[in-house]
Order: structure tokens, then C-alpha cells, then sequence
């Protein structure tokens, strides 16, 4: 899997809120640059995890409507 790319746009919106954070926060300023580095670190070292626990979260959700799916079925099949 490779790094997740981002648009400018949202590049810019997510260093916008790191550097909000840590303002609010922690009283640090975070210039704009150290806020790309960071955020393209975040990205690198932990997107994986976040992407994996976002698919995890999408197969239960598919299971779920699956497992209604295959119930509904069975209550329409005909006897024999």
C-alpha cells in the first residue's frame, strides 16, 4: 500500500487543524511547513492503521446487511 495522497486542498485543510490543535491545545504554533512534515509523517507511519480500521468497519457493516439479506431470503423460500 502506498502513502495516502492527499489533494492541496485537503492537504491544507489537515495542516489547518494540526495547527489548531496544537495552538489550542498545547500553546505551540505550528508553522505551515512543520505541520506538512507532520502530517505527511502521521500519514506514512499510521494511515495504514486508520485505512484498516475504516475496511474493518465496512465489512462488519456489509456482514450485517448481508446476514439481513440471507434472512429475508429464507423467509420467502417455498416449502416443499
Amino acid at each position: 500500500m502506498s502513502d495516502i495522497a492527499f489533494t492541496r486542498e485537503e492537504k491544507e485543510a489537515l495542516v489547518a487543524k494540526l495547527q489548531r490543535y496544537f495552538d489550542n491545545e498545547l500553546n505551540v504554533e505550528l508553522g505551515q511547513f512543520d505541520g506538512e512534515f507532520l502530517l505527511d509523517f502521521i500519514s506514512k507511519e499510521m494511515g495504514a492503521s486508520f485505512y484498516n480500521k475504516g475496511v474493518n468497519d465496512a465489512r462488519a457493516v456489509v456482514a450485517s446487511r448481508l446476514q439481513i439479506i440471507d434472512e429475508e431470503l429464507y423467509a420467502i423460500e417455498k416449502v416443499l
